[in-house]
């Protein structure tokens, strides 16, 4: 078994603290793909198989990920003197005008990781460091290195999620996580989810159920359960996380970081209960759709 890492990035969504809830219903599989990778938590977390496929619209963050599995050197040896500094973020998010692949790492990198809950829409991308939680600079290579390693022979690429899934080989797992519903996705991700998105999201999955396996985490909306109706059951889900913010967003005071639970829908279309054998009596699952 593989040791579980971390994503190399924050990432506004990003499945961190639900890794271990969802692994727990990943099904035996030797081709993985992931249409909306954001971050990539779940990949990074569990053990790597025979082909595996990370694709996300942004093409900066694939961009990212393809320079730490071929080049983490060359990132490494950019980012070798910088220091996380108010100062250096706004450089880099607002003058800093990359003219390479190389340079569009950097950047993006360096903003990610000094960016308040990796939000990385530039209109609302923040100044969000802080010693006590954030990843330190000393410690980036260790992370990119590490990231590299996992992602050797993983395909890369940045195409629409309908395309991805319309070419998924024949019993592909696929871990989806779109944008919510109803988050509002203009002020976190650099390309917007439109509600026919959402729609052409359930269809294209409806048409490849009988070929493909796949777990779909949602938000628990009215709207989502009319959508997935069709699919094999939903699982309610909840965990708790926290959210840490800098001594500067505190506004001078002294409040520790704030803790929130998760409530999600995870969405399958095959009989995920059987995945594990501790599945018989798990405190945290409330099933609620289930046909035969």
């Amino acid at each position: 078994m593989e040791q579980e890492i971390n994503s190399p990035f924050r990432y506004a969504g990003g499945k961190f603290y639900a890794r271990k809830l969802i692994i727990e219903h990943i099904p035996q599989h030797t081709y993985y793909l992931e249409p909306f990778a954001g971050g990539a938590s779940i990949f990074f977390a569990k053990d790597k198989v025979n082909e595996n496929l990370l694709n996300d619209i942004d093409e900066d963050l694939i961009n990212c990920l393809a320079i730490i599995r071929d080049h983490p050197s060359q990132l490494i040896e950019r980012l070798k003197d910088e220091q996380a500094t108010k100062e250096r973020h706004t450089y880099y998010k607002n003058e800093y005008k990359p003219k390479t692949k190389l340079d569009r790492a950097v950047r993006w990198f360096y903003v990610n990781r000094t960016s308040y809950s990796g939000i990385m829409k530039m209109q609302n991308c923040y100044w969000g460091y802080g010693e006590k939680y954030s990843m330190r600079p000393e410690n980036w290579p260790r992370n990119i290195f590490r990231t590299s390693t996992k992602l050797q022979g993983v395909k890369l690429t940045s195409f629409d999620f309908e395309k991805v899934i319309e070419e998924a080989p024949n019993n592909s797992f696929l871990f989806i996580d779109p944008p919510y519903f109803n988050a509002d996705q203009g002020k976190f991700y650099a390309h917007a989810f439109a509600k026919d998105d959402h729609s052409r999201l359930s269809k294209i999955l409806n048409k490849h159920k009988n070929r493909v396996k796949f777990l779909l985490t949602y938000d628990d909306s009215s709207e989502v359960r009319e959508l997935y109706g069709w699919t094999h059951a939903m699982y309610e889900k909840t965990w708790n996380y926290t959210i840490n913010r800098t001594d500067d967003q505190k506004n001078g005071t002294n409040k520790k970081g704030t803790r929130h639970k998760g409530h999600e829908l995870f969405i399958v279309n095959y009989d995920s209960e059987k995945q594990r054998s501790f599945f018989s009596t798990p405190s945290f699952v409330h099933k609620i759709l289930k046909e035969a």
